[in-house]
């Protein structure tokens, strides 16, 4: 069956006006100021798009598919992601990361989940590590893994500025980003390194030093988590000027924000407003994750889990509170990332790309469908594709 999207405002993430757009399969198939259907041809579905704007699906670069946490022992081990948590998000591509638990968070199972979201309908690709070093890979070297494994696009999440990183050296992280970056080269993927930054007051330095001293570009990295503090998201308007990419993380807490965290939409409308190029910026969720809160002396003394709604929640906020442009912040959730990881077919409304969009509502935003690959996943704000074991 086709559908056709029938005047739709539609945000490319440009904005293109008033728009009929053909679903055809799994990809679109054409857009254009008036597109007809055939008398007789009934197999067209066509979708009334008035008073709708028409976006590309979101992608969430950075979740936690497999679940994270286990910073207070077993029983705070996270649960994995569900499809429908993705779908009524608007969320139609993830990538996996594994985070401080890379024991029994393995590779194996990172690739075996974004498998079966793809299964079921949606668009996976994952990380090759975790927070160690050395990287525990799936196939023993992260160059294989790029080249042999067709989820995998990167490595991460790396961490550094952590008390619970591996304290990584400037030759480790180098070495972990040449590995990533040959293993790209060779497979034609972007091989970037996604980073997690703590608190520690050495933030970006190390990822600088590997940038200063080798021949390694600073495109290669993709540090997140960059608006956890203050002085961190002054670092990151230094890094984002300099050519580097910056992310960052919708999940949070009050108590976060209470301490210093720049909240997303805030910290979007801060760094453009200070001269950061839109296109060195991106949200993630780090859904399913722990948000830990941790003493001064390291110990655990709270914790949360990450939610990928937390991304939408973002857009919303960025647009209705910080009233910035919708085509911008569209950005930061659909063309940035495709174009930093290397997704092909996503992030943009144009002919020949895979066919992951949303209808939301033009005044409330809402969202009220969902096609994921061209199959209607959320209708009228509500699941009608679900996980193999959602009820």
């Amino acid at each position: 069956m086709l559908t056709l999207i029938k005047n739709a405002h539609v945000y490319a993430p440009t904005n293109l006006g008033v728009k009929d757009v053909l679903i055809a399969d799994k990809r679109i198939a054409k857009i254009a100021e008036h597109i007809d259907v055939p008398e007789g041809w009934d197999w067209v579905k066509v979708i009334a798009g008035e008073g709708k704007v028409l976006v590309p699906g979101f992608i969430d670069g950075h979740v936690h598919i497999t679940g994270g946490g286990g910073e207070g022992s077993f029983h705070t081990r996270t649960p994995e992601l569900l499809l429908t948590d993705a779908t009524t998000s608007g969320v139609t591509t993830v990538v996996g990361v594994i985070g401080t638990d890379g024991t029994t968070r393995t590779m194996a199972s990172l690739v075996a989940k974004a498998r079966a979201l793809k299964e079921e309908g949606i668009s996976c690709y994952v990380h090759t590590g975790s927070y160690q070093i050395p990287v525990r890979t799936l196939t023993g070297k992260i160059e294989d893994d790029l080249i042999f494994t067709d989820v995998i696009i990167g490595a991460g999440e790396i961490a550094i500025a952590d008390h619970r990183s591996s304290q990584p050296t400037e030759k480790e992280l180098a070495r972990i980003a040449s590995e990533a970056r040959i293993g790209g080269m060779l497979s034609g993927k972007k091989g970037v390194v996604n980073i997690h930054l703590g608190d520690g007051s050495d933030g970006l330095s190390l990822i600088k030093k590997v940038i200063e001293e080798t021949n390694i570009p600073i495109e290669q990295f993709y540090p997140t988590h960059i608006n956890r503090n203050p002085y961190l998201f002054e670092q990151g308007i230094e890094f984002a000027k300099k050519g580097g990419f910056v992310d960052f993380t919708t999940s949070t807490v009050p108590k976060f924000l209470e301490e210093g965290e720049v909240k997303s939409s805030k910290a979007l409308k801060r760094m453009l407003d200070a001269g950061v190029p839109i296109e060195q910026m991106t949200f993630t969720s780090d859904a399913q994750g722990s948000l830990p809160d941790f003493n001064q002396n390291g110990r655990l003394i709270g914790l949360k889990v990450g939610k990928i709604h937390s991304l939408y929640e973002a857009f919303v906020e960025a647009v209705e509170d910080e009233g910035l442009d919708l085509a911008d912040v569209l950005k930061v959730i659909t063309i940035n990332p495709a174009r930093i990881l290397g997704l092909t077919g996503k992030g943009e409304i144009t002919e020949g790309n895979d066919a992951d969009l949303l209808l939301l509502d033009e005044h409330s935003l809402e969202i009220e469908k969902v096609y994921a690959l061209g199959q209607l996943m959320v209708n009228e704000g509500r699941p009608i594709v679900k996980g193999t074991f959602e009820t």
